[in-house]
C-alpha cells in the first residue's frame, strides 16, 4: 500500500468524504492551520506545556477538517485539485510520468520545508521557519495545482 492511500486510509477518506474535502472552506481552512500550528509549538516558550492544548487542538481540526463540510464537485480550482489527489491516490500506478515525476520533486522540496520548519522551531530561529513554511505552503499549492491538471486531464 502507498504512502498516499494509507494515509488516505487515516483521515477515513471514502467517496464522501473526498467530496467534502473538495470543498474550498477546507482547503483554505487546512492551509489556515499551518500558522496556527506553528504558532501554537511556539507558545511553549510562553505558556509552557499548556502549548499541548493549542497544539491537540490543530490537530484534531486537521483530522476532523475533511468531513466537516458539505460535499461539492469539481467546480472550482481547490475542488479539482482535490479530485485529482484522489485520483492520484486511486490510481497512482495510471498516472502519466510527468506528473508523477514533478509530484516527487513538490515532495522533496516540501520535506526540505518541513525540515527547516523542524529546525526553526526547535532553535526558536524566525528565519528558517518562515522560509521553510513558504516552501511548504509553495509546494501545496503547486501540487493542488497539478493535481488539478491531473484532474482535467483524467476526466477530458
Amino acid at each position: 500500500m502507498s504512502i498516499a492511500k494509507s494515509v488516505a486510509g487515516l483521515f477515513r477518506m471514502n467517496d464522501d468524504a473526498w467530496k467534502r474535502h473538495a470543498n474550498p472552506w477546507s482547503v483554505w481552512t487546512r492551509f489556515a492551520a499551518i500558522p496556527a500550528m506553528l504558532l501554537a509549538i511556539w507558545s511553549r516558550t510562553w505558556i509552557g506545556w499548556w502549548s499541548l492544548v493549542p497544539i491537540a487542538a490543530v490537530i484534531i481540526w486537521l483530522f476532523v477538517n475533511p468531513s466537516v463540510f458539505p460535499p461539492v464537485g469539481p467546480d472550482s480550482w481547490a475542488a479539482r485539485g482535490i479530485y485529482g489527489e484522489r485520483a492520484w491516490v486511486r490510481h497512482g500506478n495510471q498516472v502519466p510520468p510527468d506528473h508523477q515525476r514533478i509530484m516527487r520533486l513538490l515532495v522533496a522540496v516540501g520535506l526540505c520545508g518541513f525540515a527547516l520548519i523542524a529546525w526553526g522551531l526547535v532553535a526558536l530561529q524566525v528565519w528558517p521557519t518562515a522560509f521553510g513554511t513558504t516552501l511548504v505552503i509553495l509546494t501545496q499549492l503547486w501540487r493542488i495545482d497539478r493535481f488539478g491538471w491531473l484532474w482535467e486531464r483524467l476526466t477530458h
